[in-house]
């Protein structure tokens, strides 16, 4: 999930929007239709550089290299820039940095055709499309306003990240790995709900400014990092490994 909010946002709950009559317009379709695409054309783009990564050689030859570290690491940096520098960028530049950064995030994800088949790549993607859309349809829909769940899974994410350090660099314990992966999936299923309604939700204060293009960007990064995590954890869980 991007840790980003528009400067002109009210600070209470967000799932309470005022919309006319309570239809949603022609303009919220068209927002969250937009932000929809973007997410599932980085989600498109990131798998077409793992394969070719990985049909290339390209994957396996940078296993145990610098390199490595660089790739790994690189998607967290493009993360950063678009969630804390949003407000100084321009909507050109914020495009930009989200295809590079679906582009990078391919390079780091095609190991995972190294650890496991793909068939259970597949299948496992396919899961999680289907389990996105009706987490995602139901933050949209909801009349409940989830933002009091936004402190507790963050807190979640947090939690998650201490924990696969400790498990990787100390414990090693695949009992560890096995409830991380279990904690994981549930916490982005609940954040893509959350996201969902917060995105919707914020169309409401960014319509007819200039912020409302990098509001697209950023609403289709947090949807694109809960699909993203879902699928890494529930490959874990479910994948057959080679």
């Amino acid at each position: 999930m991007a840790n980003w909010n528009d400067p002109n946002m009210a600070a209470s709950g967000f799932g309470a929007v005022r919309t006319a009559d309570g239809a949603v317009d022609a303009g919220l379709r068209s927002y969250m239709l937009s932000v929809y695409n973007y997410m599932g054309s980085g989600v498109l783009l990131t798998g077409i550089v793992a394969m070719l990564a990985y049909n290339s050689g390209f994957t396996a030859s940078m296993i145990g290299s610098p390199l490595m570290w660089v790739v790994m690491l690189a998607p967290l940096a493009f993360v950063m820039v678009l969630s804390f520098g949003i407000n100084k960028l321009s909507t050109g530049a914020a495009q930009a940095i989200f295809w590079v950064y679906a582009a990078v995030m391919g390079l780091s994800m095609s190991t995972i055709f190294l650890a496991f088949t793909q068939t259970s790549i597949a299948q496992t993607f396919f899961a999680t499309a289907a389990a996105f859309l009706g987490l995602s349809l139901y933050g949209y829909t909801t009349k409940r306003d989830l933002s009091g769940f936004g402190t507790f899974l963050i807190m979640g994410v947090f939690g998650i990240l201490v924990a696969m350090l400790l498990n990787a660099f100390i414990f090693q314990s695949g009992a560890l790995s096995l409830a991380i992966s279990v904690i994981g999936v549930l916490v982005f299923a609940g954040l893509t709900a959350y996201d969902t309604q917060k995105i919707k939700s914020m169309y409401f204060y960014v319509r007819d400014t200039d912020f409302m293009g990098k509001s697209v960007v950023m609403g289709a990064l947090s949807l694109y990092l809960d699909f993203v995590n879902m699928f890494t954890f529930l490959l874990n869980l479910l994948g057959s490994r080679e």
